[in-house]
């Protein structure tokens, strides 16, 4: 039988099918469900006769024994789970089983299963806060179970109803309520996976599945300082080796999907960065910027009108559609649509900041990166992703000449309107953490034929763009702020940004 293909959004959409498909046009039509599941469409199984995801059928069996809570200065991010997990597997004759939340447990795998045998596994990172009122609430969902439905379909696993799985995760979540942390910056990470469990060696897509969804309370991923002599609040930046020997990702590869694949291949070039002294890598696709580790990146340029370029790469197949980076973006753009309108939303400026931020989705290079740092625009960088919501980047090693941005190029009244203690916005650290720094962070000594782009210093350790960003994404996850101005138009409807769990 011929494979049917569409495009859909510049993306090839291979469909999946099962054993005995009845017709080329059904085939056709899961293709199209795919595309809606990309779109963020609640989509129901292509093939009638199997069972779908079905809410109504959950079995609920609570452990009889719950674990302590852990202490919040405790947490490390993954290491602790909750007491319960969703669980629902797929079978190629029958469909979807009834789901179910139970205590958590090991997973058993036959040795030849398709997710051990070739990666045929994917996932997705959700964070649940509670409201000031205590209410739980998921941050955009929706474009989770749309990610994830478009991640299962590139592995050509069963498809499932996007609707269904976040009702099904609602409630495991009010399950589990007592695991979300309350503390501001803290909360309770999720992680939806579905693997593959074909039992077979062949080459070939695996017909069979297990979804499954757990939970683990979480702290920043990079925490406020309080060590060193710094500042409360004060937040380390990351310093990025750029790599091009290694690449994370190619055209019509899989990096736009948040695949497992796609992550244990960045450990090897990671662990070598972190030898010389780096904390990260700066992902390059020969001179073109693509990912800071495993999150989005954006740059901010200064302007000759005082306003600010922020830009970001485009989602071009390579780059993987963040929540964040898109929840980012929308924040910058509501913010210089307030500061040009008579009458704008509440809450929609950000605090101390009156420049607009041009949001583009542009390439950004390496020679680029260097050249604005070399003319004085090049005034913040940062990674964004769930994990870690919002990392400031202090500096860029890369192969060639040095180029460092002088502290007097950092003049600009966006960082005196911030509140930065230095008229120029550029502090010098503590003695403690130049003396770290010296011991941490290689510069031509450890790169002998490279150099550095060192960005601003901030008394913070963050930039005044990145921390208002940081402050109101953070705001809107824990329902400090009103949800006015804060919708998306889809289908030509609002959707708030906050989704309660009852």
């Amino acid at each position: 039988m011929p494979r049917v293909t569409r495009q859909f959004n510049g993306f090839i959409l291979s469909p999946h099918y099962y054993a005995n498909p009845t017709s080329t046009s059904s085939i056709a039509e899961m293709v199209i469900q795919n595309a809606n599941a990309v779109n963020g469409k609640a989509t129901a199984h292509p093939n009638p006769q199997l069972k779908d995801l079905d809410p109504a059928t959950l079995k609920v069996s609570l452990s009889q024994k719950l674990q302590p809570l852990p202490a919040l200065s405790t947490l490390k991010f993954g290491e602790v789970h909750t007491d319960h997990m969703l669980v629902a597997s797929f079978d190629p004759k029958t469909g979807w089983s009834d789901p179910e939340i139970k205590p958590y447990a090991k997973v058993e795998l036959d040795p030849m299963s398709s997710a051990l045998q070739y990666a045929t596994n994917c996932f997705e990172g959700m964070k649940a806060y509670l409201s000031p009122d205590g209410t739980p609430l998921l941050f955009r969902p929706n474009m989770n179970m749309s990610r994830l439905a478009s991640s299962a379909h590139r592995l050509s696993l069963p498809p499932f109803s996007t609707s269904a799985l976040l009702t099904l995760i609602k409630r495991l979540v009010v399950v589990e309520k007592r695991w979300i942390p309350s503390e501001s910056g803290y909360s309770l990470y999720i992680r939806p996976t579905v693997i593959g469990t074909r039992s077979a060696l062949g080459v070939a897509a695996s017909d069979s599945a297990l979804l499954y969804v757990i939970c683990s309370p979480s702290g920043p991923s990079f925490p406020l300082s309080r060590r060193l002599g710094l500042p409360d609040g004060y937040i380390k930046p990351i310093n990025l080796l750029a790599v091009s020997s290694h690449v994370r990702a190619w055209p019509g590869g899989t990096g736009g999907h948040k695949l497992g694949l796609n992550y244990s291949p960045g450990f090897l070039p990671l662990s070598h960065a972190v030898e010389i002294g780096w904390d990260q890598i700066l992902w390059l696709r020969g001179d073109t910027v693509m990912e800071v580790g495993a999150m989005n990146f954006f740059v901010c340029l200064k302007r000759d009108d005082g306003d600010i370029d922020f830009l970001t790469p485009p989602l071009d197949g390579t780059i993987l559609p963040g929540v964040t980076r898109a929840s980012i973006m929308d924040i910058a753009k509501a913010h210089t649509s307030s500061l040009s309108s008579s009458s704008s939303t509440p809450n929609t400026t950000l605090d101390g900041l009156t420049s607009r931020l041009h949001v583009s989705e542009d390439p950004i290079t390496l020679t680029t990166l260097i050249q604005w740092s070399r003319e004085g625009k090049l005034t913040e960088a940062f990674g964004v992703g769930t994990a870690a919501i919002l990392c400031p980047v202090g500096a860029i090693g890369f192969e060639g000449e040095e180029s460092e941005l002088p502290s007097t190029e950092a003049k600009d009244s966006v960082f005196t309107e911030a509140g930065a203690s230095h008229p120029d916005g550029h502090i010098e650290p503590p003695s403690s953490l130049v003396d770290s720094k010296k011991s941490k962070v290689p510069g031509k000594e450890l790169i002998k034929e490279g150099g550095k782009i060192a960005l601003p210093v901030y008394e913070k350790g963050i930039g005044p763009i990145a921390s208002a960003l940081r402050e109101r994404v953070l705001d809107i996850q824990e329902g400090r702020v009103p949800f006015a101005g804060f919708t998306t138009e889809e289908s030509g409807q609002g959707v708030s940004w906050s989704v309660e769990c009852v």
